[in-house]
């Protein structure tokens, strides 16, 4: 079966797109979307979709952006298609609201698809992710630990954002060789093969060496996971939902400890967007110790859920515990500021009062610069060094440069603030890493409280006392010397404390 009857089987069976649907086809230029675009372009009239071709400029690659967006425009004007251009200067809003480039680019590309819809440009938006992206996100999910909900994957169809995504079962070798039959050009992303991003080294590392010495048939078989997964969780969640309307009572509760609203008033609350206006939700203990404890997990999950909080596994743990155990008036304080107290018969949940700010500070700090931290009583430098031809791999305490902004920012830490040490599985909340047993030195609760971190554009980078994350660390395997950033905290000078 060639690519058009995979993708045309694949959207029937899906329900991607239905006659008389305005269909923006995502474009960036490379290989995956140029091939959504030519696809889409040879079933339209099978499909009845009216086509039209986005694409936004996130401002990041200089040059380059500009080539991508004039490539995508030519090809638009190829093919006589409405071809809609957004861009936004995505470092300075990753600065502004201290997220992740990453993350800055999927706000404001889904924000700018969203207005296509709103405008009335499009009903539907068309991405090209493919099998590879699913089998990558899957395998990059397994290792940092996720259940079935993480297992799922990417979906074929996210229906609030009204995202289809028509190439979920196209092998990214598939798609090359298709256009090389068409004659067809694209464009490359040269960050898509720098391996200082774990998802790079997952593409061009762990699953060639998985498909080779494994199973060859890798990428198909994590797609598949991904499936099962999914209706997994589809099934799921209408259980559940149907539970949380028995089990969940919302109000405060009565001098007995329990609360009198009936089930049927925080239905609406637990159906909703996920975030609820309830003071506390009080979970039945009795039903609750009868359902068997996969049903026990997800009922807690969907409760931390409604407060926007997404529970780990090892809260839930934590949780099964605590209910279990006898006598009211315990807590036990969860993340997000949500605490958990036990009744006579119910789990209340809530969101724990303000509590004053603990003392804090805040400097800029340029690179290659210094500034004076009065609060800790020393001098934090960014300096440039020549890491030297004999660096190589992953130095747990250089900082890659280009992989940061132009000016850090040394802070103390935060409520709810995690941190991914190189060499360790996943991030961790630094309140945990702080804890005396990780440290291996007793800390006052002073000194914990002003204990430094740097930032980058909302990601924490540097923390004392801890390798530098992987994402962000020095790689050398260029034959020149490179310069690292090494940061460094010294003893501020007697006189200048005063």
């Amino acid at each position: 079966m060639n690519v058009i009857e995979k993708v045309h089987r694949y959207i029937r069976e899906q329900q991607l797109i239905a006659p008389g649907d305005r269909v923006a086809v995502a474009v960036s230029s490379g290989a995956d979307s140029v091939a959504l675009l030519r696809v889409l372009l040879e079933l339209r009239q099978e499909l009845g979709a009216v086509l039209s071709v986005a694409h936004f400029n996130h401002k990041i690659r200089g040059a380059d952006a500009e080539a991508d967006e004039q490539f995508v425009r030519a090809l638009a004007e190829q093919f006589d298609l409405e071809f809609h251009c957004g861009s936004a200067d995505v470092p300075a809003h990753a600065r502004e609201h201290k997220l992740s480039l990453e993350t800055a680019a999927r706000e404001l590309r889904h924000e700018w698809f969203a207005g296509l819809r709103c405008n009335g440009l499009a009903d539907k938006i068309a991405t090209a992710h493919t099998e590879d992206d699913q089998a990558e996100t899957v395998l990059m999910r397994i290792i940092r630990g996720a259940g079935t909900r993480g297992l799922a994957g990417i979906a074929p169809w996210q229906k609030e954002k009204e995202l289809v995504r028509p190439l979920l079962n196209v092998a990214r070798a598939e798609i090359e060789e298709y256009l090389d039959r068409l004659g067809q050009a694209w464009r490359e992303d040269q960050s898509n093969r720098d391996l200082r991003h774990a998802r790079n080294r997952v593409r061009h590392e762990l699953l060639p060496l998985l498909q080779q010495n494994y199973n060859p048939a890798i990428r198909q078989t994590l797609a598949d996971i991904a499936g099962i997964a999914r209706t997994e969780e589809e099934y799921w969640e209408k259980e559940v939902s149907g539970l949380m309307a028995r089990l969940v009572r919302s109000g405060k509760p009565s001098r007995s400890g329990r609360v009198a609203q009936p089930p049927s008033a925080v239905l609406p609350c637990l159906l909703g967007s996920g975030s609820t206006g309830a003071g506390i939700l009080a979970l039945d203990l009795a039903e609750f110790s009868a359902l068997p404890l996969a049903l026990q997990r997800r009922v807690l999950r969907s409760v931390g859920g409604q407060f926007g909080v997404s529970l780990e596994f090892k809260h839930i743990q934590e949780l099964l515990l605590f209910a279990s155990q006898k006598g009211p008036g315990k807590e036990l304080d969860l993340p997000g500021e949500l605490v958990a107290v036990r009744s006579f018969r119910e789990l209340h949940f809530s969101r724990r009062p303000t509590r004053t700010s603990k003392p804090g500070y805040q400097y800029s700090l340029p690179i290659p610069g210094e500034v004076q931290v009065p609060e800790l009583g020393s001098v934090i430098r960014a300096h440039l060094v020549n890491a030297g031809s004999q660096v190589s791999g992953y130095n747990s305490a250089l900082l890659e440069p280009a992989l940061l902004a132009p000016e850090l920012t040394v802070r103390n830490w935060r409520t709810g603030d995690r941190f991914f040490p190189a060499y360790t599985q996943s991030p961790k909340k630094v309140k945990e890493l702080l804890q005396s047993s990780r440290l291996g030195v007793q800390i006052s609760p002073k000194e914990r409280n002003l204990w430094p971190v740097i930032e980058s554009a909302g990601e924490i980078v540097w923390m004392r006392g801890f390798p530098v994350p992987q994402a962000f660390a020095f790689l050398s395997g260029e034959p020149t010397l490179k310069e690292a950033v090494l940061i460094e905290e010294i003893e501020m000078p007697c006189e200048a404390r005063q």
